[in-house]
């Protein structure tokens, strides 16, 4: 069977659900297509606070030493949380495995937004999937970097042609 697959990659002010998201990144892959289809927003920082959404110091601090291209693509700020949240669920297909940079950042970043929002995820949880694990097990798998670090779109895209890699490579079935 073959499943929609989703990478997706955010940019926050901290690191744990109900934190602050400055921007997501998403692109839909194949195996045998690569990329596909993107999706790339940035989020005003008031309208996460006004969810509730949190910033942590810490996090904060680290983005003073990142890339000024970094920054000034990350804190643009443009559109509204809720609105960026239903455009995602529109544009992501529902049967989507979304794989995200860690068991318990990207997709449960996302999922707390949701949640805060008062909107449904629009993904099954059993379709949640780990890169970070896939990417451990194939540490010697390397690619060229997509664009910048740290820019929500670029990340998901370098993320998502290193694991259609991984896969060639080993025979690894994505679902």
């Amino acid at each position: 069977m073959n499943f929609t697959k989703c990478m997706v990659d955010i940019e926050t002010l901290g690191t744990r659900p109900g934190d602050v998201i400055l921007s997501i990144g998403a692109c839909l892959f194949d195996v045998e297509k690569g990329i596909y289809k993107e999706f790339y927003k940035t989020i005003s920082q008031d309208s996460s606070k006004a969810a509730g959404l949190r910033a942590q110091k810490s996090t904060i601090e680290w983005w003073t030493q990142q890339s000024p291209e970094a920054r000034a693509m990350a804190f643009k700020g443009e559109h509204d949380l809720t609105a960026v949240l239903k455009e995602f669920a529109t544009w992501l297909p529902p049967d989507a495995l979304v794989y995200g940079n860690g068991a318990n950042f990207d997709n449960a970043l996302v999922a707390a937004a949701y949640r805060a929002v008062s909107l449904p995820l629009p993904w099954k949880f059993w379709n949640d999937r780990c890169y970070r694990t896939i990417s451990a097990m194939h540490a010697k798998t390397k690619i060229e970097r997509v664009g910048t670090y740290h820019n929500a779109l670029d990340d998901a895209k370098t993320q998502a042609l290193r694991l259609i890699h991984m896969a060639k490579e080993s025979g690894l079935e994505l679902r």
